[in-house]
């Protein structure tokens, strides 16, 4: 066990000092996907291995995320770091409204609700015409800027995602073992059971719906001023299988399973 307790900071300490011994924008490039996607798969870990629900249209609310990010910044001048925080709180307030309704239904009919939404949100970012760029998308998003300082490099964006990563990691291991979690977990073996023992089912599947749209849109955002130019193509169905598989394969609530799904 003690040795178990220092896997995780040796592991992002690890994972922090890349830049430090390497240079290959390359390899940042893809660190920085596997980040952006982790956060993703992270939200999804909470909906489906603690709450038990199935989501195919997560790549909406990535969506939703990135193009908030990037209509904000290029048709409205917002400072990014506005836009970012409203490409968070869009996809969540959109969880919220639909969630009250698809989260009555349960497996096959809740899976085919999201994947519904998600062809839906699809549609909106090809026929937005010159509002979202239509099939064409947005170019010319600015970097990422807080303050006077700019994130414009791939080694900058690495260390400022993964730093973001590893904050989630810490509050969704306090998630899962607090009263919270296990309470998700109750609801995850048999809902009947978890309502009997006083459990509030419904408003706990629709916060763990809204958090798992809150990464999926930071995701989004982050994504939207790395590579500076969105279209439709990376937030379709396709991409929501992607995700889904990803949290599958990494192992459904396991604390590693999002990182080495994605």
């Amino acid at each position: 066990k003690k040795i178990k307790r220092y896997v995780p900071p040796i592991v992002f300490a690890f994972l922090l000092a890349i830049p430090l011994v390497v240079q290959s924008n390359y390899l940042f490039s893809m660190l920085i996907v596997i980040g952006l996607y982790t956060m993703i798969v992270q939200g999804l870990g909470i909906l489906m291995g603690y709450a038990g629900q199935i989501s195919l249209g997560h790549a909406a609310f990535f969506g939703l995320g990135a193009y908030t990010s990037a209509i904000l910044t290029t048709r409205f001048s917002w400072i990014p770091i506005l836009a970012l925080i409203a490409s968070i709180v869009i996809p969540g307030i959109v969880a919220a409204l639909i969630g009250r309704q698809t989260l009555k239904l349960r497996e096959l009919y809740l899976a085919l609700a999201t994947l519904g939404f998600g062809i839906l949100v699809s549609i909106i970012f090809n026929e937005g015409g010159s509002f979202t760029g239509g099939p064409s998308g947005i170019s010319g998003i600015p970097n990422l800027r807080i303050g006077s300082f700019v994130i414009n490099s791939d080694q900058e964006f690495y260390i400022f995602v993964w730093a973001i990563l590893i904050l989630l990691f810490v509050g969704i291991r306090n998630l899962v073992h607090s009263r919270t979690g296990r309470a998700l977990c109750a609801i995850r073996e048999s809902e009947y059971a978890a309502e009997n023992a006083g459990i509030d089912c419904a408003k706990l599947k629709l916060q763990a719906f809204i958090f798992s749209a809150l990464l999926a849109g930071l995701a989004g955002g982050l994504y939207a001023f790395y590579i500076t130019f969105i279209s439709p193509s990376p937030f379709s169905f396709h991409a929501s299988v992607q995700f889904v598989l990803m949290a599958v394969i990494g192992g459904l609530g396991t604390f590693w399973g999002p990182l080495l799904g994605a």
